[in-house]
């Protein structure tokens, strides 16, 4: 019961921690949209490293962040949220890993610039992980693999919220209240923005080119290009602080269920076949 509660604990502190990160990314985004700057993604914490007391800030950020993966590992690898063994459930299992990865990068890039002062903050979280992962053996493929995993996360997201499957796991009291309707507004944007930064993560692996992979900051400039671009860019801006809003709702009302119990469920079957 103690370990139990101590996870759930744990994995909201993880979905504070994103939500407070897509606020700031949101808010920059937004600024830049009417200023006509060129966000960055890790602009978001850099700025927060700024503020007074900034370090202590992005080190909680980054500790919460540590604890969103290992929720993700435990969804993914240990099935925390009973999505099964189909076709269907690995693939949504594959884009949660995915998730853990990429959190994991970002999570690492605020301790560090927490813990040392700031070194190393130009160029995108995106770009630094597709390096990474190409100096592996068969990184190309990997990067590629990743990238695919995001676009389908994203694409998973946006279904998520149009037909509000989310409310599966999220028991927000008002179902039919304006908290809902921003959380679908939130995952809606966010999934769209991340299916692009997929496709520029796998773009980079068959190019070979880590500088290929962009952050999203780059899929939100490619959307200002686009016909009536200037208003899709606000309104998937502002799409971004309203996921920051769904994943604090997240936190208040996500129902968590720990990895050791999901993992003896899971483990049931196989003893007896």
């Amino acid at each position: 019961m103690s370990k139990g509660f101590r996870f759930d604990v744990l994995a909201k502190a993880g979905y504070v921690a994103r939500g407070v990160v897509f606020l700031l990314i949101a808010g920059l985004a937004l600024f830049s949209g009417v200023a006509g700057g060129r966000p960055e993604t890790k602009s978001a914490l850099s700025t927060l490293l700024a503020q007074p007391f900034g370090r202590i800030w992005v080190g909680m950020i980054g500790l919460g962040l540590l604890g969103f993966v290992a929720w993700r590992l435990a969804q993914s690898l240990a099935d925390s949220d009973g999505h099964g063994r189909d076709g269907k459930a690995l693939v949504i299992r594959a884009a949660l890993f995915g998730s853990a990865v990429t959190y994991l990068g970002l999570a690492g890039y605020a301790l560090g610039h927490a813990i040392f002062l700031g070194g190393g903050s130009e160029g995108s979280g995106e770009r630094g992980l597709a390096g990474w992962i190409m100096s592996q053996p068969f990184g190309s493929y990997l990067a590629i693999a990743v990238g695919a995993g995001l676009v389908i996360g994203g694409i998973v997201t946006v279904v998520k919220g149009i037909t509000r499957k989310f409310e599966r796991y999220v028991k927000i009291p008002d179902s039919k209240g304006i908290v809902t309707l921003i959380c679908v507004y939130g995952l809606v944007a966010r999934g769209a923005v991340f299916a692009i930064t997929g496709i520029f993560f796998a773009y980079a692996g068959f190019r070979v080119d880590p500088q290929q992979a962009g952050s999203m900051g780059d899929a939100l400039e490619w959307v200002r290009q686009l016909p009536f671009g200037s208003f899709l860019y606000i309104a998937v801006a502002a799409g971004l602080a309203a996921f920051g809003i769904y994943n604090l709702v997240e936190a208040r009302y996500r129902v968590i269920s720990g990895p050791s119990l999901a993992a003896a469920k899971r483990s049931i079957p196989l003893a007896g076949s």
